[in-house]
């Protein structure tokens, strides 16, 4: 990768309308200093590239290497009434109802099963005592 911090520094500053002097103010270095960087004669510090990267509002690797930061986010592309983010490990894991047992499911849908399974219930219920009533 091709280092475009020169290139990058100047379109940056300007985008933000700020002087050479403007910016040298903010860092607390001479003119001259931004001057050379622009040049490329000269190269910040991590400290000064770390406090250039925040004055311009934007990531190391734009300022340095020119790559530009990714648009879409992540959280954007999660279904997240399907997966949610479990921080003990930092990944986000498919939720539980995607592999519930029945009795998780009965749990959760009581409400569902008990108008179909009441019925159901009363009726294997009642042939039961029906069929041992025949034995006796």
């Amino acid at each position: 990768m091709e280092i475009q911090f020169p290139s990058q520094l100047k379109k940056f500053r300007i985008a933000l309308s700020m002087s050479q002097e403007d910016l040298a103010e903010k860092l607390f270095i001479s003119r001259q200093a931004v001057s050379r960087w622009e040049s490329g004669d000269a190269t910040p510090d991590m400290t000064n590239l770390i406090k250039l990267a925040e004055i311009l509002g934007c990531s190391l690797d734009t300022l340095v290497l020119g790559i530009e930061p990714q648009k879409d986010n992540i959280d954007d592309k999660i279904d997240h009434n399907e997966f949610v983010f479990d921080p003990r490990n930092g990944e986000y894991t498919r939720r539980r109802r995607g592999n519930m047992n029945f009795w998780e499911f009965a749990a959760s849908y009581w409400w569902l099963i008990f108008p179909i399974g009441f019925p159901i219930g009363y009726f294997l219920f009642s042939l039961i005592i029906e069929i041992i009533k025949t034995f006796k």
